[in-house]
């Protein structure tokens, strides 16, 4: 056999580019289930690297579970187990939106949060954050401590509010890969994501109005929005598309104090879907033309399966009818409380009621992470931290898949640190939860993520951790708990 070159980008380490090259050639088809690969010391010849690269490569292959190691007899494909599980229904689009009965989210959260305060936590599967070797814990601190020292007065001092800090600039510029255009002065730094949705409803809609989110949506949202008096109108969301912008539309021929729409197009929690480009340009065409405000939560777009980033939905705002926000504690820092608002023409009364609710946020925390994302440390990490995410995610499908029983529906987006599993038919996740969480395990059940009873048979299931052996008997245990509460056959 002939030499065959890598095409993966130069950059890479030798070993990636030779896994990237076996990675396509098994998600393609090339290499089918089962079908040996190319002995070790072949991989040497074939693409004239060393013995040591080709073995590293296969390892990671191996850890991506898309390789198993047979004693005497080389590597194999994988049989992937998840191939005969379906993904979770679409949603219903023709049933009737009544936001009226959309009240009363804060009862189902607190009641997770003081369960979870009760039992001893054993194995997490609730979180939306990565585990902390996961980020640059090193590199962060010597940031602040370079922060510290070029600035001795920055602890005793107290933060302007009026001035752009140095990361104002940098969020700008890496606005421009999401396809926005953003100066420094468009740009309202926040205590996290939770904030910069807070002030964005705040500054558009009034207590009584109507706000259209997804369903389901983040439960945090729906948290903000009984808080402020606010109406939620869920409309249909699907796992691969994102909301239904028809559904929207007719929502608005119907309802006529919708106020804004409030949407995550990129990797949503908890779905995981992502809206197509031209779905996102009718979204933004749609609201524009309504003139309501579309807020778009973008905490989770970075997190892709390669290095191109994702469009956000403002990329298409012509008018400055969309509020992006976003949030860098699950990218960069779960420990520091930074968002950021872009919030069009409603900047001025956004940075007003920001002001008024929480004054300006400190500066060391700024300062670190603007020294760290303007450099390309930041793009080193973010490649690292995708491709940890894309083997966590294969690996918690493939044990989900291998040990949940029959009837249960599984949605494994291309990015992100979540899976939607839909359990099956007349499970309680409820239930599920108040059983698991006796046993130090802890998932995210369905009803967190709506006020109507559709995702009560859901669990939302992190793989922002490692993958572990602690991980996958937590995941016996839990499948287990399922299949005690499954209704009956028949029943």
């Amino acid at each position: 056999m002939e030499a065959q070159p890598l095409q993966s980008p130069p950059q890479q380490p030798l070993y990636l580019r030779l896994s990237n090259h076996y990675r396509q050639a098994i998600q393609s088809g090339v290499l089918t289930p089962g079908q040996r690969m190319p002995s070790v010391r072949a991989l040497t010849r074939l693409h004239q690297v060393s013995l040591s690269t080709a073995v590293e490569a296969c390892h990671t292959l191996e850890d991506e579970g898309l390789l198993e190691a047979r004693p005497r007899s080389g590597y194999f494909v994988l049989k992937r187990r998840r191939v005969d599980i379906e993904p979770p229904n679409e949603p219903e689009c023709g049933h009737t939106l009544d936001p009226a009965q959309y009240v009363g989210i804060h009862d189902r959260v607190s009641d997770f949060v003081a369960k979870c305060d009760i039992y001893p936590l054993v194995t997490n599967l609730a979180g939306t954050y990565g585990s902390p070797e996961m980020y640059p814990a090193e590199a962060l601190k010597n940031a602040a401590t370079r922060a510290l020292r070029k600035y001795p007065r920055l602890l005793v001092s107290a933060p302007d509010f009026l001035n752009n800090s140095p990361l104002n600039a940098v969020l700008a510029k890496r606005a421009l890969e999401a396809g926005m255009r953003l100066l420094p002065e468009d740009i309202l730094v926040t205590h996290g994501c939770i904030e910069a949705l807070n002030v964005a409803l705040r500054a558009v809609a009034q207590p009584g109005d109507t706000v259209a989110v997804e369903s389901p949506t983040y439960h945090g949202l729906l948290q903000i929005l009984e808080s402020l008096g606010l109406r939620a109108l869920e409309i249909p969301t699907s796992p691969k598309l994102g909301i239904s912008v028809e559904a929207l539309d007719l929502a608005f021929q119907t309802h006529d104090r919708i106020r804004a729409v409030v949407v995550i197009p990129n990797f949503h929690n908890p779905l995981g879907s992502v809206m197509p480009d031209t779905e996102k340009e009718k979204l933004v065409a749609l609201c524009e033309r309504q003139q309501v405000a579309l807020i778009e939560d973008d905490t989770y777009g970075a997190m892709g399966p390669d290095d191109i980033p994702l469009k956000a939905a403002k990329a298409w705002d012509q008018s400055g009818s969309v509020i992006y926000c976003a949030s860098l504690r699950k990218t960069l820092s779960p420990g520091l409380r930074l968002g950021w608002v872009a919030g069009g023409r409603w900047q001025a009364r956004i940075k007003m009621l920001k002001y008024a609710q929480s004054r300006a946020n400190d500066m060391l925390a700024q300062l670190t992470v603007a020294e760290f994302m303007a450099s390309s440390a930041y793009d080193r990490h973010l490649a690292r931290l995708r491709r940890m995410l894309n083997v966590q995610r294969e690996q918690m499908a493939e044990a989900i898949a291998a040990h949940f029983p029959a009837g249960t529906r599984l949605s494994v987006p291309h990015g992100s640190m979540m899976l939607w599993v839909e359990l099956p038919a007349g499970t309680s996740a409820q239930a599920v939860f108040d059983t698991a969480i006796r046993q130090g395990i802890r998932v995210a059940p369905g009803s967190m993520f709506s006020n109507s009873s559709r995702f009560d048979h859901f669990l939302r299931i992190s793989c922002g951790s490692p993958f572990s052996s602690e991980t996958d008997e937590a995941l016996r245990k839990l499948a287990a708990i399922v299949s005690a509460h499954a209704a009956p056959p028949g029943a």
